[in-house]
């Protein structure tokens, strides 16, 4: 293994994504505000290429990436990778098999060709779900990455933690080839759910969701209401507890012709699926602080995969929510709302093709931009 490709100041930092999906890594990366260029992005789900494509002008390769070569890789004339590998073997509904998975294989084959390149990376990211940390592909990432002089700094984060009122805790690496360097070393080789490293403390002091009542409680005060991030905000009806007078904040027909089929009721839950899984879902309101992670299923199933949020609401002197399921007008997220809690920019769109099932697959095989970008700032500065 040589030397990696020498980056002068003021040249953008070339950077290939590999597992692209519909972009959430190249908009964090703009979110950071790092002086960078996406060479190249791969990802083998035409549909995801067609958004990307939509959004960036450009196409991902699509082509299957464990037929790579280093020399393929080293003709990028990339000093950053940046992945987001398939999270199904790890994750606490599946078989978890780890490496023993299919779809864990290209992703150490990418690991395995860093060694066997000529002009290996110098930065290295990686994302996945929570579980990846215990597991033997993340050993075998951390022993490749060891004896290739990375130094790493690892971290379990939420959105919760950045002020948005979203559950999705994520698994981070984040690793520098030597000489480069963090700025704060004392927090090399270690595994964090702390945001201090982000912001120069040096005090490893944890604030996540294992902590003491209290400090969740805080955290949870801290985060952004969920109305802050709903499509469409006027649609809510209040019902007065004394009176059954109801209040309803009409749409206007300008939002009406946003939304997708220009009818609003596809998100309505059916009331025979309030009636057989009422007990099991999660449900939101306006004013909440928090709501479940949203997997690629939401939509398809009411049950694990996602919060619905109540939009007609009972109002008395204690604000307390009290009608029955049915009554509260339960709805899913839209995948626009859906995309404003991963934080993707106002000017991220899907091209009409995409069907909403897709978008919501999409959408919860993507990541929180909230979280990586900073995360990708404090991976890509220079000490001082």
């Amino acid at each position: 293994m040589e030397e990696g490709f020498v980056k002068q100041e003021d040249e953008p930092w070339r950077v290939l994504e590999f597992y692209s999906g519909i972009g959430g890594m190249r908009y964090s990366l703009e979110k950071a505000g790092i002086n960078a260029k996406v060479v190249e992005a791969f990802d083998i789900n035409n549909i995801a290429n067609d958004v990307y494509e939509f959004n960036f002008g450009h196409r991902p390769y699509q082509g299957n990436i464990q037929s790579l070569t280093a020399a393929d890789l080293d003709s990028y004339r990339a000093q950053a990778w940046l992945l987001s590998p398939p999270c199904q073997p790890y994750t606490r509904q599946g078989l978890q098999k780890h490496s023993g998975d299919a779809r864990a294989l290209s992703f150490l084959q990418i690991l395995e060709l860093i060694p066997q390149a000529k002009h290996p990376p110098s930065i290295l990211f990686v994302e996945n779900v929570v579980g990846f940390e215990t597991s033997d592909t993340r050993l075998k990432m951390v022993e490749i990455l060891t004896k290739s002089d990375f130094v790493t700094q690892e971290f379990i984060l939420s959105p919760l933690q950045f002020g948005v009122p979203y559950s999705r805790p994520r698994y981070f690496c984040l690793a520098k080839r030597k000489p480069l360097s963090f700025q704060n070393k004392v927090f090399n080789q270690q595994i964090l759910s702390s945001l201090d490293p982000l912001f120069g403390h040096t005090d490893d002091s944890f604030v996540d969701e294992c902590q003491p009542a209290e400090n969740w409680d805080q955290m949870l005060q801290s985060c952004e209401p969920v109305e802050n991030f709903l499509e469409f905000k006027n649609s809510i009806s209040y019902v007065d507890g004394e009176t059954d007078f109801v209040a309803t904040s009409s749409v206007s027909t300008g939002d009406l012709d946003n939304i997708e089929g220009n009818m609003m009721d596809q998100y309505f839950v059916p009331s025979n699926l309030i009636e057989r899984w009422g007990s099991a879902m999660d449900i939101v309101y306006p004013d909440s602080k928090r709501c479940c992670c949203f997997t690629k299923s939401y939509y398809r199933y009411v049950k694990g995969t996602g919060s619905l949020l109540a939009t007609i609401l009972l109002r008395n002197g204690d604000g307390v929510k009290t009608s029955s399921l049915k009554e509260q007008g339960l709805r899913y997220f839209t995948p626009r709302e859906v995309a404003n809690l991963h934080s993707f920019p106002e000017d991220f769109h899907f091209p009409k093709h995409i069907s909403l099932r897709q978008r919501y697959a999409l959408l919860g095989n993507s990541l929180s931009i909230a979280v990586v970008a900073p995360l990708l700032r404090n991976l890509f500065a220079q000490p001082v």
